[in-house]
């Protein structure tokens, strides 16, 4: 999904950039960013051949863009690859396996904040999320187990950790957060029926609710669908 700048579009301070737009979460962020008047650019694997495993075509994509984007939003991400699923135990453990969920999850995140610096505006707030999950959270890990998605999660809280810090140094206004969107229905969480879980519309009114309410000083930081904070 991606759209382009008319004539008659909003103005850029209601432009806003989803990352993973085709999938269950990131397209119900597309449909309720669209719903509030914002001009939204999708970008997805599917449509637009955006491909975390292969860097040239997000470079590729994100360079032809022009900001000024007041919302980025990274939606995409893997819990395990194609016919596998997460480890139970450290004897399930894959290295070619692992390396493709951290592709998916820590470094396709990376990868385009390498680039937002210049697609955010310099002058005002501006908000970037990028959805990890509470399980990559060291500090409330009780169950173990899952070692790939939960590694991949917490490297992806670093990375927008330190993000932040960088993007505050040249954008003032500019909070860079990570967000757990809690379970929701997808084909992601599918194999889960136990779990109780949101519908998408639900989970994207919950995260942009959240963006919404931050302040430049909350830059940096990781919270849950209900903007509580959720420890490292």
């Amino acid at each position: 999904m991606s759209s382009t700048r008319s004539q008659d579009s909003p103005p850029a301070q209601t432009r806003a950039l989803v990352i993973g737009a085709s999938g269950g979460i990131g397209s119900a962020l597309c449909a309720a960013l669209s719903e509030g008047g914002v001009e939204v650019t999708g970008l997805s694997r599917s449509a637009d051949g955006i491909d975390f495993a292969d860097p040239a075509s997000v470079s590729a994509r994100l360079e032809a863009l022009s900001g000024p984007f007041r919302t980025i939003v990274v939606a995409s991400g893997m819990l395990a690859p194609e016919g596998a699923r997460p480890e139970k135990s450290l004897a399930e453990i894959d290295a070619g396996r692992m390396a493709e969920v951290m592709a998916a999850n820590a470094i396709g995140p990376a990868q385009v904040l390498r680039h937002v610096p210049r697609l955010l505006p310099r002058e005002g707030r501006s908000v970037v999320g990028v959805l990890t999950a509470r399980v990559g959270s060291i500090g409330d890990n009780r169950l173990g187990g899952w070692y790939s998605y939960r590694a991949s999660k917490a490297a992806a809280n670093q990375i927008v950790h330190t993000a932040a810090i960088e993007i505050a140094r040249t954008h003032p206004g500019a909070i860079v957060v990570a967000l757990h969107p809690g379970t929701v229905a997808t084909e992601f969480t599918s194999a889960y029926p136990a779990h109780r879980k949101l519908a998408p519309a639900e989970a994207a009114r919950n995260l942009l609710g959240v963006l919404d309410g931050l302040a430049p000083e909350q830059t940096g930081q990781f919270f849950d669908w209900a903007a509580a904070p959720v420890p490292w």
